[in-house]
């Protein structure tokens, strides 16, 4: 499985931004993920979907702000970003098949990232 993840840019603070990750293979059994890297700083979870599409769990920093969702194939996953905040400026990455009982950790497969900036 190889995930490709687009949809980054500049925006302004406030501004919205919806990234995409395409599965070059069936991940629709798979919890999908994204996570973030800033600067500086250790990758950190942001938002999962389990297969089924209905369970979303949020990172708190994240939470009401950020919408995980998958399409109907669930070989798609989306990261809608609105109300973007400086802060949310990093690399974003997205993963599928978590392999243990913690969601936000242990994935199997990964994408190459995508920057998102978040000008002030």
């Amino acid at each position: 499985v190889q995930l490709q993840a687009s949809g980054g840019g500049l925006v302004q603070a406030g501004g919205s931004l919806r990234l995409s990750c395409s599965a070059s293979g069936r991940i629709g059994s798979y919890t999908v993920a994204w996570f973030r890297q800033a600067p500086g700083k250790e990758r950190e979870f942001v938002a999962a979907s389990r297969s089924s599409g209905s369970n979303t769990f949020y990172a708190d920093s994240v939470k009401g702000r950020f919408t995980i969702s998958r399409t109907s194939t669930k070989n798609t996953v989306y990261l809608q970003m609105n109300s973007l905040k400086p802060e949310d400026t990093a690399v974003y990455y997205c993963a599928a098949q978590n392999v243990g009982t913690d969601i936000s950790r242990g994935y199997g497969y990964w994408g190459q990232g995508t920057q998102v900036t978040v000008s002030s």
